[in-house]
């Protein structure tokens, strides 16, 4: 029992040895594994694409959401009951002002013009009778070969055909601008709508549907709105007349531009947002009416360091940059305004001129070796060309 005992005591041993002896060989390697991998972590160099922290005038801009109105936009409804007997334009035409559009059947209105002018001859007439006739009775009573009374009746007559004749020239003026409704011409320049009515459709005063719809393209207005906390800014852009508007549509790469026109008198209180309206000439006429679009409005420019937007990185504690010192990054933390196009407004962090990691700083951290590249060059090399 006692001999059992102790081989059972000398086996344990043994493997407790054994054991010891495999994890110190295992933790060797392993360690030694770590400390390899760490020399060729830090002796690694990580090419990056870089570009330049630049001091330089950025403009000020507010981006809003707006909408293309017309300045005119004129319906076309028939003045007078009558039939349309002619309609001389193409659905969806430019038209310019005073271009005829429909002609309307004034038949009726044209035969009492000739009555009209008929009575007002025959009244003609007849007041030259009846001043020839207070000429005469002027010259008999004068002789005491009449009685005043023939003179005073002659006077009545001329002043009655006088009246006449003012009425017949009203009713025959009133008769002509009637007429003038039957040729319907177009009161503005712009892009005219389909025709909805066509020849042969009787139409009236009354119509609530117009007969077309005339739509000046150019200029236009962009209406947009912005927070009521910008409109000291903006209205001192307006004094001073640095304001202007950019506008962008979707889809397109060409921008319009223009200058704020107005802004509305009253905040939406539900809202706090001011309506502004903005002017654009459109002569191409890239902006539709109805059309939503982008305002980007500047107001001003300052002098500011920017940095391409992909160089900024965020993290838990804010925004940062890598910059090549050397031939390593490191991490330098920034505060960011703005961004204005592709490129970030840096009010902290950088002075300009500094060289900036703008792609590849997933494999960066603080201190890691670099190989800059600008361009797909190397930085070294894009010197020496220049250089050359």
């Amino acid at each position: 029992m006692t001999k059992r005992r102790w081989l059972f005591g000398v086996t344990a041993l043994a493997l407790i040895g054994v054991a010891v002896l495999a994890r110190g060989l295992w933790t060797s390697d392993k360690g030694d594994a770590r400390a390899q991998g760490a020399r060729a972590q830090s002796g690694r160099v990580i090419p990056v694409e870089v570009g330049k922290a630049e001091r330089k005038q950025v403009p000020i801009r507010l981006d809003a959401l707006g909408t293309v109105t017309p300045i005119a936009s004129v319906a076309l409804k028939a003045r007078v009951d009558t039939t349309i007997t002619g309609v001389h334009f193409a659905d969806g035409a430019h038209v310019n002002k005073g271009d005829k559009l429909f002609t309307l059947d004034c038949r009726v209105t044209e035969a009492l013009i000739t009555v009209t002018e008929g009575n007002l001859a025959r009244d003609r007439a007849q007041l030259a009778g009846a001043q020839r006739d207070v000429n005469r009775y002027t010259d008999l009573v004068g002789k005491g070969a009449t009685p005043i009374t023939n003179l005073d009746n002659a006077k009545t007559q001329a002043d009655i055909f006088t009246a006449a004749i003012k009425a017949d020239q009203g009713t025959l003026d009133n008769l002509k601008v009637q007429r003038s409704f039957c040729d319907v011409n177009a009161p503005i320049s712009g892009l005219i709508s389909a025709a909805n009515f066509k020849v042969g459709n009787f139409v009236r005063q009354a119509d609530t549907q117009p007969m077309a719809t005339i739509i000046q393209m150019a200029p236009v207005y962009v209406s947009f709105t912005v927070p009521q906390k910008n409109l000291p800014a903006i209205r001192d852009a307006i004094t001073a007349g640095t304001a202007t508007v950019q506008v962008a549509i979707p889809g397109q790469t060409k921008r319009a531009q223009g200058k704020v026109s107005m802004i509305e008198n009253t905040v939406d209180p539900t809202s706090g947002m001011a309506t502004l309206r903005a002017t654009m000439p459109n002569a191409d006429e890239l902006l539709w009416p109805g059309t939503l679009v982008t305002a980007e409005m500047t107001l001003r420019s300052e002098e500011a360091v920017v940095v391409p937007s992909t160089a900024v990185q965020v993290s838990q504690t804010g925004s940062f940059v890598f910059v090549v010192d050397g031939d390593q990054a490191k991490v330098q933390p920034v505060k960011v305004e703005r961004q204005v196009g592709d490129q970030s407004v840096i009010t902290s962090g950088l002075k300009g001129g500094e060289t900036v990691v703008t792609d590849g700083q997933l494999q960066l951290s603080n201190g890691s070796k670099v190989s800059p590249r600008t361009g797909g060059k190397p930085v070294a090399d894009k010197n020496k060309a220049e250089a050359s």
